[in-house]
């Protein structure tokens, strides 16, 4: 189908773009990769009247390292992840997910920013920053402000985000040297959503698990962060019987629909397993 009309913005700027958002209400959204918007506004899920491109605003751009952090643009594209030499040093599970986004064609052209932020429960990166503690950096009508990603997700496609809100970075903590990760991900085919994922991240400190945080994707209207589950593994070496009650912990916080991916018990159990097979891979990658 075809989108209907709207009028066309291109700001150059981070504050000409949140100016835009405010003048034009509900009626303006913003445009960074494009692959949720436009495919919505075709379907005619998505009219609005206003379009506001953000390709043109450098400051939106880049990816450096800010301390112990690693600050990454909003508009810095899931190829650019993939060839960043700073992140496969610092935050090699950002590559190893973003190689798992949609197909090459997508990649691209789809940003960060923009997959973190429409609350899309199916997309891979959120549950990735809710393992990671990411912290947004958002622009607005009263100025900047920043929101952890554990905060954010209210809801399908509902965020922290108001109306005239631009998320401009990705704040990330960098991992302890040495730490193990995985993204695992179960899907129907190349470039489809997952029908559950697992992120992890974890330590181990004298054969011993010394910190482990746990993201899940598409299993509940929001990504979600498995806080108890990885308290269950701390302590641990990760023993089968230990992993068995951190997954029985993961698969209780679930509330996936039934849908063409298979039904919610499956779903369920199917983001179990995927966290089991992430954290058997993490293990081998931590050096304690």
């Amino acid at each position: 189908m075809i989108p209907g009309s709207f009028a066309y913005h291109r700001p150059t700027s981070i504050k000409e773009a949140v100016g835009l958002l405010a003048q034009f209400g509900d009626e303006g959204r913003a445009l960074a990769g494009g692959h949720s918007l436009i495919p919505m506004m075709k379907l005619r899920l998505a009219h609005p009247a206003h379009l506001i491109d953000l390709a043109a605003i450098a400051d939106l751009k880049g990816i450096r390292t800010d301390g112990n952090d690693v600050v990454i643009g909003a508009m810095a594209t899931q190829h650019e992840l993939i060839g960043s030499a700073l992140l496969a040093e610092k935050l090699p599970l950002l590559r190893e997910t973003a190689l798992q986004v949609a197909d090459p064609q997508v990649r691209y052209v789809g940003t960060l920013g923009g997959n973190v932020a429409n609350g899309d429960p199916g997309n891979d990166m959120p549950a990735v920053m809710l393992c990671l503690n990411a912290i947004y950096h958002v622009a607005g009508k009263g100025g900047e402000r920043r929101i952890a990603a554990r905060d954010f997700y209210q809801g399908a496609y509902f965020t922290a985000l108001e109306s005239a809100d631009v998320l401009t970075a990705v704040r990330i903590p960098v991992p302890a040297a040495g730490h193990g990760y995985a993204y695992e991900k179960l899907k129907r085919k190349i470039g489809d959503y997952a029908t559950a994922a697992a992120a992890v991240v974890l330590t181990i400190r004298g054969g011993k698990v010394s910190s482990c945080s746990i993201g899940l994707t598409n299993v509940a209207e929001t990504p979600l962060w498995a806080e108890e589950a990885g308290k269950i593994l701390v302590g641990s070496a990760l023993d089968a019987a230990t992993v068995k009650r951190a997954v029985a912990a993961a698969e209780a916080i679930t509330a996936p629909a039934t849908d063409a991916r298979g039904p919610a018990h499956y779903r369920t159990k199917m983001a179990g397993v995927m966290l089991a097979r992430a954290l058997a891979r993490a293990k081998t990658r931590a050096r304690g």
